[in-house]
């Protein structure tokens, strides 16, 4: 596989993101395969990596995986949605969308799935088959894993289903980490509330434990878990408006604030 003896060099060190190694001055294979991809200096790749201005999804895990990159100095890139539901779902089902998505140009695939047949398996398959970057909703399996009873809905389940993905090879992550308990007050006057999925099952989970949402009070072990793997964060907007009257309100730009301080 591509990337395998990449992969092998690195065993045994505690931070395998491109990040780490950016602000280190090395140049990662990854780093030099995105450049030839974009016709741009390494250095640059590098660089720009080390600031944070790009990133490169690439799990350790998933070494057939043909690295590529998003960012300022990059080109644009486009996203393909797929994922089985309690309605339909199915190994085969989700391989044929991937290898559609890959047919027509998609850069990076994310796995929506939200319940029906093992969805463990059906994420491992796609993972295994897939050349491009495979980013998930861990939330959507965390609480898939307890049933939907948030009694039972701890946040030792929401990091033990994003450690289990990293495990699995999924190379990016939505992380539903700005929506605060105290923003929720802010949604009263919408037209339309929570829009997000993901939103709304962190909203319901800090209204029914009375707490802070576990994706931003447990964010340095979530980076922990991300820095082991090599996995990219893709921070969830969980108040995004759901229509023209919610737009650019003060629940939305309440959960901007803490990222652009």
């Amino acid at each position: 596989m591509l990337r395998s003896d990449w992969i092998a060099k690195r065993q045994g060190h505690k931070n395998l993101s491109q990040m780490h190694y950016a602000r280190q001055d090395v140049i990662t294979e990854e780093m030099d395969y995105v450049a030839k991809r974009e016709k741009l200096p390494a250095e640059l790749i590098r660089s720009e990596v080390a600031r944070g201005r790009l990133i490169i999804p690439a799990n350790i895990n998933h070494p057939n995986l043909e690295p590529m990159a998003i960012g300022i100095a990059s080109t644009c890139k486009v996203n393909a949605n797929i994922g089985a539901s309690p309605n339909s779902s199915g190994i085969e089902e989700e391989l044929v969308k991937l290898r559609q998505a890959v047919k027509y140009g998609a850069d990076t695939l994310m796995d929506l799935s939200t319940g029906g047949g093992n969805l463990d398996e059906i994420r491992m398959a796609v993972i295994k088959n897939s050349p491009i970057p495979i980013g998930t909703v861990p939330i959507y399996q965390a609480l898939e894993s307890v049933h939907g009873n948030f009694e039972n809905f701890t946040e030792d389940d929401f990091l033990h289903i994003i450690e289990k993905h990293a495990q699995q090879g999924v190379d990016y992550m939505t992380i539903h980490a700005g929506l605060l308990i105290e923003h929720l007050p802010l949604t009263r006057s919408r037209l339309t509330g929570i829009v997000s999925r993901g939103g709304g099952v962190i909203a319901k989970w800090m209204l029914h434990h009375k707490r802070q949402n576990p994706l931003y009070t447990r964010y340095a072990d979530i980076i922990e878990i991300f820095k082991k793997y090599d996995v990219s964060f893709s921070l969830g907007d969980s108040l995004r408006p759901g229509c023209t009257h919610d737009a650019s309100d003060a629940a939305q730009l309440a959960e901007l604030k803490p990222w652009v301080n």
